[in-house]
């Protein structure tokens, strides 16, 4: 069992943010998030949209505010659980007893719930066949990309995350491009690539069509795709990969007891605690009465929730609130001289 002062769920803005209050103030904590990178809705939804309620910064993108706070919490040397989900939470003396879906166990006397809307879970394919598939041919998501070398793919989707995968794939692969409509929404340059990869026959573009059937026993052996003109394909298949967005989903948070007012967790706004003692709410997914849901708001929340957080984690030490201008031990802790 891993233990720390404070375990966070959500490696959003929020969620990174929190690790910044409560590193100054000497707090150790640990990250799980259900994505494979950090940033949360960030990086996930608009990696490339215009942010404009940043104090200070006038315009910055999803992408740009998270390397930016990683930078500022890199003094910190926190560490990430990412691609993995907290399924079990539970009390145990004054400590929470946190368990995820990859064995993990932590103890920590503080939960922060910084989860935006909830978890992103990859949109899966309906066919009635492909769950037997998941995680042996069939992936959502790219974890080592060496697994897939030399191989032949199928990949689905038509955003980003299939162009560009597709893209780095083909250097060693032979990959097939499938998307349900004519149309490709990735970034034009990316698309512009795979035009001249599929001209050199190193990759095959198939629209408008759509996954018909999926052949083998254990590992998937060939699949079928059908297209909108009736015709029907089998293509040689070793894995695929299918990227066809994410969708939001409150997950198990919504069995912890908490207090819940239309999925979202009600806390106290004073410091961000719901009813259960020690587990703290921040970001989209708290709600208390004048609450906006704006990234500026979860930083205060969080800044508030790393007070209650200290007094839990060191109950015979009295907080001291010190501006980081004038703390020396702040700044040391920052890695200033």
């Amino acid at each position: 069992m891993k233990k720390t002062d404070v375990i966070i769920i959500g490696a959003g803005p929020v969620g990174l943010f929190a690790i910044h209050q409560l590193g100054i103030k000497g707090l150790d904590a640990i990250v799980i998030d259900n994505l494979d990178k950090v940033g949360g809705q960030c990086i996930e939804l608009y990696p490339d949209k215009p942010i404009y309620d940043i104090p200070a910064v006038p315009e910055c993108t999803g992408e740009e505010l998270t390397k930016k706070l990683l930078e500022q919490i890199k003094p910190f040397k926190t560490k990430f659980f990412l691609n993995e989900r907290v399924d079990e939470v539970k009390k145990d003396n004054e400590n929470w007893i946190v368990n995820t879906n990859n064995n993990n166990q932590f103890s920590a006397p503080n939960i922060i719930i910084a989860g935006g809307v909830g978890s992103f879970e990859p949109r899966k394919l309906s066919l009635k066949d492909a769950e037997k598939f998941e995680e042996t041919s069939l992936f959502y998501a790219v974890r080592n990309k060496e697994k897939f070398k030399n191989k032949n793919i199928s990949i689905f989707g038509g955003g980003d995350s299939a162009l560009d995968w597709a893209l780095e794939l083909s250097k060693f692969s032979k990959i097939n491009l499938i998307h349900r409509r004519e149309e490709f929404r990735g970034a034009p340059h990316t698309l512009s690539e795979i035009k001249k990869l599929e001209k050199e026959g190193k990759i095959s573009i198939k629209t408008p069509c759509q996954l018909s059937s999926i052949e083998g026993d254990k590992n998937i052996t060939s699949i079928t795709i059908k297209f909108d003109n009736g015709k029907t394909e089998k293509i040689e298949t070793d894995y695929i990969l299918s990227f066809f967005g994410l969708i939001m989903k409150l997950g198990p948070i919504a069995e912890w007891g908490l207090n819940m007012s239309k999925k979202t967790i009600d806390v106290n706004p004073e410091n961000f605690e719901t009813n259960k003692k020690g587990i703290f709410a921040a970001g989209d997914i708290c709600t208390y009465p004048g609450k906006l849901k704006l990234i500026l708001s979860g930083f205060h929340e969080v800044a508030l929730a790393s007070v209650e957080c200290f007094k839990r984690a060191r109950p015979n030490e009295k907080y001291r609130f010190e501006f980081t201008t004038s703390s020396k031990t702040i700044q040391g802790r920052l890695g200033k001289k």
